[in-house]
């Protein structure tokens, strides 16, 4: 079985897998949550294991964009929760000292919606941004494949690629970093563009209300 997060790590460096339009299956890094993750030409099923191999494959995934079929999703979830389909972008963390990133927990926004949604879906996430006012935030949690995930909130007026650059810089050297944003989201999708991150994929997390 596949290790996703080694996938991502080495899709973030530029090496992917190989375009072949097949699909693999992983287990999902978050109990009550799944996902199917798609990079060019090979996708892979976050599926817990009360869906047994047959009835993954009757589903017809594959790697060429059928993996992402709206059908096959709502199968899976099963009138659970489904969120939309994100692109899938990567950074690598910086590694600059904490005291020179210009960031401070922003504890204070604990409450914000992007943080409530983000809990629901990562571990261990924290709420970092600028001293002061600014009610700009990003969360920084353990999302897709248990990597390092970010969401931001930006307040329009505000130089969101600069704040999400930050965040990026201030986390380990070398490390990968992920961030899932809607397409038609082109804001926020220029923002984490401009911080420097690269498309790598896409991938759509659902919370599948089926019995287990």
């Amino acid at each position: 079985m596949a290790d996703l997060a080694e996938v991502l790590r080495l899709a973030a460096a530029g090496v992917f897998p190989p375009v072949d339009g097949g699909w693999e299956r992983v287990p999902p890094w978050r109990d009550g949550v799944e996902a199917v993750v798609a990079l060019t030409g090979h996708a892979f099923l976050a599926v817990a294991d009360d869906v047994d191999d047959a009835a993954l494959a009757a589903l017809r995934p594959d790697g060429l964009g059928g993996a992402h079929d709206p059908r096959l999703v709502t199968a899976l979830a099963a009138g659970g929760w489904v969120d939309s389909l994100d692109v899938l972008l990567a950074a690598t963390g910086g590694g600059r000292p904490a005291e020179e990133s210009r960031l401070v927990a922003r504890e204070d926004l604990s409450a914000h919606p992007r943080a409530v949604a983000a809990r629901a879906l990562r571990g261990e996430v924290r709420v970092v941004g600028r001293p002061g006012a600014d009610p700009s935030l990003v969360t920084v949690g353990a999302g897709v494949a248990g990597l390092t995930e970010l969401g931001a909130e930006v307040v329009a007026g505000t130089d969101g690629a600069r704040l999400v650059a930050d965040v990026v810089a201030s986390l380990p050297a070398g490390s990968p970093v992920l961030a899932a944003v809607a397409p038609g989201n082109a804001r926020s999708l220029r923002s984490f563009l401009r911080a420097g991150f690269r498309p790598v994929g896409s991938v759509q997390v659902y919370r599948p209300a089926r019995r287990r």
